[in-house]
């Protein structure tokens, strides 16, 4: 088995990327930070020929749900100078941003309903196959398919960026090919 490092700096970039896409980028590192918390705990007893992405996949959606629970639960909160100072990371490394230009995006996929946000980050963001992402949701892969286009359709309608260029490739499918 890989040490857990290797794993992390494989995939903490995807995690993240999930985590945010899922819950926005206030509390996306917490939940990944609490994702690999928690699979290192588990790690030496996955199986050997397991996909890790996919699992840590699993946990991040689990984490994002607690993380959407003790959300609802919270107070809301009256904005503070201290609060205004923290800035969400922004390119995969937890603490740092380097752009502030995708604050529609963040809008764009917090407005889509939970279940097409969440299919869209785990096909679409982490490239995980629609049977691995019906796993996780629960529901057919057919179901997972039409959230993710559903939601894909609609970030297209909505997300400024989508209308104004051409596709790009996602980074995900690029470097595994068909994620389907």
């Amino acid at each position: 088995m890989k040490p857990f490092e290797r794993v992390v700096a494989e995939h903490g970039a995807t995690v993240l990327r999930v985590c945010r896409a899922v819950l926005g980028p206030v509390d996306a590192d917490d939940a990944w930070s609490e994702t690999f918390l928690s699979a290192l705990t588990a790690y030496p007893r996955l199986d050997e020929g397991a996909n890790v992405e996919a699992w840590l996949v699993t946990i991040a959606h689990r984490k994002a749900i607690d993380v959407t629970r003790r959300r609802a639960r919270a107070p809301i909160a009256v904005p503070d100078v201290a609060d205004l100072l923290h800035e969400p990371s922004r390119d995969g490394i937890p603490g740092r941003r380097i752009d502030q230009g995708d604050d529609d995006l963040w809008r764009a996929l917090a407005a889509l309903p939970p279940k097409q946000r969440q299919a869209v980050a785990y096909h679409h963001v982490a490239g995980l196959p629609y049977q691995e992402v019906a796993s996780i949701l629960g529901g057919s892969a057919e179901a997972a398919r039409r959230a993710a286009s559903d939601g894909m359709a609609t970030l297209r309608r909505t997300y400024p960026a989508a209308r104004s260029s051409s596709p790009a490739p996602s980074p995900a499918r690029t470097s595994k090919g068909s994620a389907s």
